[in-house]
């Protein structure tokens, strides 16, 4: 009896120190909140979506999803060798190159007209608070702040979610970002973080901001947030990026809904679309993409090429590891929508062709 009391103190007091501590962020206040109380998603302290978006399928519990995430994983979950990595030297890439590289999940590197854009980087190798838990994949290479450019115009963040918003990797990129643009209530955690609020830039849905040649525009998704015990006390987005050769979409984490078309006949065609694949189930298909509705919304998008991202990194779901790109890629070729497939750390040209291999195949297990 004492043993077990002693574990359930020592559980509780480990909760309430984490609940404390600076990596969980803080919540909107002030004239940030009186700002995102006067959008019309935000109600009784939270934002909603714009479909009714339930957190499970119909039918799902609770109980079922936790049990299943626990003892229904695929065998193949977790690859069984280091992943491949290219170790590109981005720090010597010229400005006036249009690239992009991706790091794994859904974090990447875009030079898009002489702009320099970070995307929703994670560096850690855990995607959750709690230590131990929710590891990356091994790699050949491990991608860090310093590999970067000593100063990157824009930090672009979707959302507050941990495999997104990074509080170790944020606090190295402290001091070397010009800007950030992100969701409303986002901010509170970055100034905690010790972030200038003269650099944030909060975006509502189809709020824009014009910096230099690149002008960046929030647009709605179908998702959730939260870093503790409270959903959807900050938003979720994602975000069209137009300069004055390239206009691109990047998707952030969304479900499947009518956002993708509006989007597209609004803001479309994209020269590319960046959608997640990956993370998904069935027990919670609302909230993210199954790999075939990927391919959809790109096309809802007027997308001329998709880019799948936030899978390769974590084991977020029950999934085999390659099974999102697998899937994905098939059903593209059944519809004939170019994809763009890059190896972790591969460096891919806008303006030139790209050797895209199925690296996946590759890696013996």
């Amino acid at each position: 009896m004492y043993i077990l009391l002693g574990i359930i103190a020592t559980i509780c007091v480990f909760v309430w120190l984490l609940s404390r501590s600076e990596q969980m962020g803080s919540l909107a206040s002030g004239n940030a909140l009186k700002r995102m109380q006067t959008t019309g998603t935000y109600s009784e302290g939270a934002f909603q979506n714009l479909e009714l978006t339930p957190a499970f399928k119909e039918g799902v519990s609770r109980f079922t999803v936790f049990k299943s995430f626990f003892l229904g994983k695929d065998k193949r979950n977790v690859p069984s060798v280091p992943l491949p990595v290219d170790v590109t030297p981005i720090k010597q890439l010229k400005r006036d190159e249009n690239v992009l590289i991706w790091f794994g999940h859904s974090s990447y590197y875009l030079q898009v007209d002489g702009v320099r854009i970070l995307v929703d980087p994670i560096f850690n190798q855990r995607a959750s608070p709690v230590p131990g838990s929710i590891k990356a994949f091994a790699t050949t290479y491990s991608y860090q702040v310093d590999d970067l450019p000593d100063q990157i115009d824009l930090l672009l963040l979707t959302h507050d979610h941990w495999d997104h918003l990074d509080y170790p990797t944020l606090k190295k990129l402290k001091g070397r970002v010009d800007r950030i643009v992100t969701g409303l209530g986002v901010g509170a955690h970055l100034e905690r973080w010790g972030f200038d609020e003269t650099k944030i830039d909060e975006l509502y849905w189809h709020e824009s901001i014009q910096l230099g040649a690149l002008r960046v525009t929030s647009t709605p998704a179908r998702h959730f947030s939260g870093r503790w015990l409270k959903r959807n006390t900050s938003l979720w987005s994602s975000f069209v990026l137009e300069s004055p050769s390239k206009r691109l979409y990047v998707g952030g984490d969304s479900g499947y809904g009518t956002h993708f078309k509006e989007i597209g006949q609004q803001y479309g065609p994209f020269d590319l679309a960046i959608l997640e694949n990956g993370q998904y189930s069935e027990y919670w298909r609302y909230i993210h993409l199954m790999p075939e509705e990927a391919v959809q919304a790109a096309n809802d998008l007027q997308a001329q090429v998709l880019l799948p991202v936030h899978h390769s990194k974590f084991p977020l779901s029950n999934h085999a590891w390659d099974e999102p790109i697998i899937r994905l890629t098939n059903e593209a070729a059944r519809v004939g929508l170019p994809t763009w497939t890059p190896r972790l750390g591969q460096l891919v040209l806008f303006d030139q062709e790209n050797q895209f291999e199925t690296w996946w195949e590759t890696v013996e297990e």
